[in-house]
């Protein structure tokens, strides 16, 4: 239970980067993001599948398949939304909506896995989501209400804020259905290193990757609004600085993100380690402040405390055995 603890925390750190790259990188495109970074990713999983090459030929075509959907749902089609989210209403909105992850995940798996790991009954479950609710609302609530004034005084962002919130919730989609099913591979084979299915997740990113470059570099992108007009490709108007955070979230977020996150799903049942996912947006939070070089409010540190508290209490619960 407690490594299983220790992993989730790891991955929330390394996942909390993903927030403040697309503000670090305000003038580059979503599209060319999500490339850029799982790019990365599938580069930096080629040296290790060499070393786990072994078991990697172990893996059946279906699972190589798994892989692929798993990558392209979990990592670029949520990645895709999230940054254009992000560049679209600002950090505060999506925050606020992919905030809901734990409480999302946790009722979907409760529902669907009790037979494998086991029902978290809900009156015990309860007072832990609402723990963790009530801190994603404390969090935001200045940011909402400056968002509502927003909105109300009728500004040209209205637009803006209605399309970022759209690809908010599509993202949350994606990363509810993504754990459930990360997990079930993973419960489901036991025998199987984490770490070896987090490189097989990196390899198939790879041509992936490599595609959506080709797509962005031959198609008329910018006609279809992937790109601003007058944008240099592949690398954009700072290369330096976009292959470097590229690298470091391909590293960080990507395969070691990843790797934990796999540590944890074999280890915890589905239902808590939903929850878990809470560790990334305290760690976002934690690195949007540091680049702010601001303390947060009262509000906000009270929701983190919340947040925390409902962590702890969910970690208190155990799973009953399915009478089915």
């Amino acid at each position: 239970m407690w490594t299983g603890l220790m992993f989730a925390l790891g991955a929330g750190l390394m996942w909390g980067l993903v927030f403040v790259a697309p503000l670090l990188m305000a003038d580059y495109p979503p599209a060319l993001l999500v490339a850029g970074r799982y790019l990365a990713f599938g580069l930096i999983a080629l040296p290790l599948a060499l070393a786990d090459r072994r078991s990697l030929k172990g893996l059946a075509g279906s699972d190589w398949l798994e892989a692929c959907k798993l990558s392209a749902i979990g990592n670029f089609l949520y990645y895709l939304c999230l940054a254009g989210a992000i560049q679209r209403a600002g950090a505060a909105l999506p925050t606020v909506i992919i905030g809901t992850l734990p409480v999302v995940i946790a009722i979907s798996s409760n529902l669907r896995d009790h037979r494998r790991d086991g029902r978290l009954p809900w009156l015990q479950l309860s007072p832990a989501l609402a723990l963790i609710a009530a801190g994603i609302a404390c969090v935001n609530h200045a940011e909402l209400q400056r968002l509502t004034a927003q909105l109300d005084a009728g500004t040209e962002a209205l637009r803006a804020y209605g399309e970022g919130a759209v690809l908010a919730v599509l993202a949350v989609a994606c990363w509810t259905w993504y754990p459930i099913r990360n997990a079930d591979w993973l419960r489901a084979h036991q025998e199987r290193s984490p770490r070896v299915w987090a490189t097989a997740q990196g390899l198939v990113t790879l041509p992936m990757a490599l595609l959506c470059f080709a797509l962005l570099m031959g198609l008329p992108a910018t006609d279809w609004g992937l790109l601003p007009a007058g944008f240099e490709l592949p690398l954009g108007p700072r290369p330096a600085a976009y292959l470097a955070l590229m690298a470091a979230i391909g590293l960080f977020s990507s395969w070691i993100g990843t790797l934990c996150w796999n540590e944890a799903s074999q280890r915890l049942p589905t239902s808590l380690v939903g929850q878990l996912i809470v560790f990334e947006t305290l760690a976002a939070l934690a690195y949007a402040f540091a680049l702010a070089g601001r303390w947060p409010s009262g509000w906000t540190a009270g929701g983190i405390a919340l947040l925390i508290a409902g962590v702890i209490l969910a970690l208190r619960i155990k799973p009953q055995a399915s009478t089915a």
